[in-house]
């Protein structure tokens, strides 16, 4: 059995639906935290569902919290491999609750590691994330690149994956940390910038950069994602290893926004409104190490990836629009 925790989230739910659609047998485990819109996580779940229904895998959802440690140990108990996504995500409410995350994304871990150490689990596999690195002393950042992250939200993903380290260590527990740079992708977050872009210019009306776009990202396409976990059940090459998962495609936020306005509405100006608290300055990653290790290798550039999200938004504009216009 695969556990899937945080499996009704974004990146979680494509991560179940797939493994069910290949015949494996997936439990989901996620406390449907009104963070992330209930209605996106409902439609992961039945996503996941719908694939089990026409195909040799199997899947149940059941609604819980990974704080939840005697739940957490029963899960772990009957797992073969354990996909730990579940986390208080969100750099901006970080900032205003960090304690939340901490307990949340630090402690939840635990409880999983805890499981894990007493169980016969054959991997765990961590999402952390690029938070973890902070200010740039150069770029692109490579696994060695010292972790000083800008944000609550960065010190937790960067803590429980030093214990997922540890525990990996001391306890003889395969383990390994995936550092993910800004996934997007069909039922991505409403809250996120290429949700939002899209959006507005959908509806003539302008983007909206926080701050004067300079910044820059690594936009990782959901696919790219989904199938460097699945590889993750058949090899042991990167136990114990912290792996960069990106697209190498670094781009401004200002070009972002001029792509996809380019894309829905040319006469559209872009505007600016005032930075936000706790954003990273830059992200961009070396992936030469999950090269190396899982011959990882993106297989979307932002432009070809936006295109394919836009094509998905025009076909779910009636249900999806809406969360994101009210994120």
């Amino acid at each position: 059995m695969i556990l899937v925790t945080g499996g009704a989230g974004f990146i979680g739910g494509h991560l179940a639906e797939k493994f069910v659609r290949d015949g494996h047998a997936v439990v989901v485990l996620d406390n449907l935290d009104p963070f992330y819109d209930l209605d996106i996580k409902r439609h992961n779940i039945e996503c996941a569902r719908e694939a089990a229904q026409n195909g040799p895998g199997s899947y149940e959802f059941i609604e819980g919290d990974i704080r939840d440690d005697d739940l957490v140990t029963e899960l772990v108990d009957d797992a073969t491999f354990v996909f730990h996504q579940a986390a208080q995500a969100g750099v901006r409410t970080s900032v205003k609750n960090p304690r939340t995350v901490t307990d949340i994304n630090v402690e939840g871990t635990l409880n999983v590691l805890d499981a894990a150490r007493n169980s016969t689990v054959e991997r765990v596999v961590f999402a952390s994330s690029s938070s973890v690195y902070g200010k740039p002393s150069y770029l692109p950042y490579d696994e060695d690149h010292p972790t000083t992250p800008v944000s609550p939200y960065g010190v937790s993903k960067l803590a429980a994956e030093n214990y997922v380290r540890v525990y990996g260590d001391l306890y003889d527990i395969p383990t390994v940390a995936l550092r993910y740079f800004t996934v997007y992708g069909p039922r991505m977050r409403p809250n996120m910038a290429i949700s939002n872009f899209v959006s507005r210019c959908m509806n003539t009306e302008s983007p909206v950069i926080y701050g004067d776009g300079t910044q820059t990202r690594d936009f990782t396409y959901i696919d790219d994602i989904v199938r460097t976990n699945s590889k993750l059940l058949d090899t042991d090459a990167a136990d114990g290893e912290v792996l960069n998962i990106g697209s190498t495609d670094n781009v401004s936020i200002a070009t972002l926004a001029e792509v996809i306005r380019d894309t829905i509405a040319p006469e559209l100006a872009i505007e600016h409104d005032e930075r936000r608290t706790g954003d990273a300055e830059h992200t961009h990653a070396d992936v030469t190490k999950a090269s190396n290790i899982l011959c990882y290798e993106p297989t979307e550039n932002i432009r070809s990836g936006v295109q394919r999200f836009i094509a998905w938004y025009r076909e779910n504009r009636e249900w999806y629009e809406p969360l994101v216009q009210s994120s």
